[in-house]
């Protein structure tokens, strides 16, 4: 599979609160989890207290919206159900109905 035809996440984060740790914390979380499946994890400096995290296209995460940051775990499950709702998250997975 080529990388084009593989997701790109991005996250934009703010650098003026200084969200750049975060940012790359939650892109290595998402790599270390999925790896070879993603075809890019992209950070994207911005501003305005901006935390907002796209998968494709499509917001999964936003700061404003959902209050505040998500944990590494219910990132990986936003994900998951986009990139392969069957797939087994391990311990800290929550079953899908």
């Amino acid at each position: 599979m080529s990388t084009s035809s593989k997701p790109r996440i991005s996250i934009t984060y703010c650098t003026l609160c200084q969200w750049l740790l975060r940012a790359a914390w939650l892109g290595q979380e998402l790599l270390s989890t999925y790896g070879a499946d993603l075809g890019e994890v992209a950070l994207v400096p911005g501003t305005g207290g901006t935390f907002i995290i796209r998968y494709e296209d499509e917001v999964i995460w936003d700061r404003t919206v959902d209050g505040g940051f998500p944990d590494a775990k219910t990132l990986k499950q936003r994900v998951r159900d986009r990139l392969d709702p069957t797939r087994d998250l391990g311990h800290s997975d929550v079953p899908k109905e």
